[in-house]
C-alpha cells in the first residue's frame, strides 16, 4: 500500500475501485462490506434465535388485540418482518436480498412485500377494519407461498393439491 492509502484494507480497496482500480475489487466490494460488521457463528445463531422468537412472540401477542384490527395489523406485520428478517443473521443481509430476488421467488417476494405494504396502508392511512383484515389474510397467504419457495417442489405440490381439491390452480 502507498503512504496515502487508508489504513483499513477494505477502505483501501474502496479507494482503489473509486479511483479506477481493479474491476475485481469493485465486484467483491459488496461481499467484503459484510465483513466490516461480522459476527461470530454463535452470535449469528443468537441473533437469528432472538429475532425469530421475538417475531413469533409478537405474532401471538397480536392475537390479544385481534378485536382492534389496526393494532393487530401493525403488530402482526412487524412480527412477520422480524421473523423473515431473522435469517439475515444466518446468511447475511446481502445474501438474503439476493435470495429474495432470485428468479424462482421474485414474484412471491413481490407479492409478499406488496401485501405487507397494503396491510400497513389499510391500517395506518385508510383506517378500514375490513380492508385491514383482508390485507392481513392476503399477507398470511403471501408469506406461506413465499416460505414454500424455499422448499424444493413445495409450491408444485400445493398447486397440485389445490387442483385436485378445488378443481382450480394457484
Amino acid at each position: 500500500m502507498n503512504e496515502k492509502a487508508p489504513k483499513h484494507p477494505t477502505m483501501w480497496k474502496l479507494n482503489q475501485s473509486i479511483s479506477g482500480g481493479d474491476e475485481e475489487l469493485q465486484d467483491n466490494l459488496l461481499d467484503e462490506s459484510e465483513g466490516l460488521c461480522s459476527l461470530s457463528p454463535l452470535q449469528r445463531i443468537y441473533g437469528f434465535a432472538a429475532c425469530l422468537v421475538a417475531g413469533l412472540l409478537l405474532m401471538f401477542l397480536s392475537l390479544i388485540v385481534f378485536a382492534k384490527p389496526i393494532k393487530f395489523a401493525l403488530l402482526f406485520t412487524f412480527a412477520n418482518m422480524l421473523a423473515v428478517g431473522s435469517t439475515s443473521f444466518l446468511i447475511g443481509p446481502a445474501q438474503q436480498i439476493r435470495m429474495m430476488l432470485d428468479p424462482v421467488r421474485i414474484y412471491a417476494t413481490a407479492i409478499y412485500v406488496g401485501c405487507v405494504v397494503l396491510a400497513l396502508i389499510c391500517a395506518l392511512w385508510i383506517h378500514s377494519k375490513i380492508l385491514t383484515i383482508l390485507a392481513i389474510i392476503s399477507e398470511i397467504c403471501a408469506l406461506i407461498w413465499y416460505s414454500l419457495s424455499y422448499i424444493p417442489f413445495a409450491r408444485r405440490v400445493v398447486s397440485d393439491m389445490t387442483i385436485r381439491l378445488f378443481d382450480t390452480e394457484i
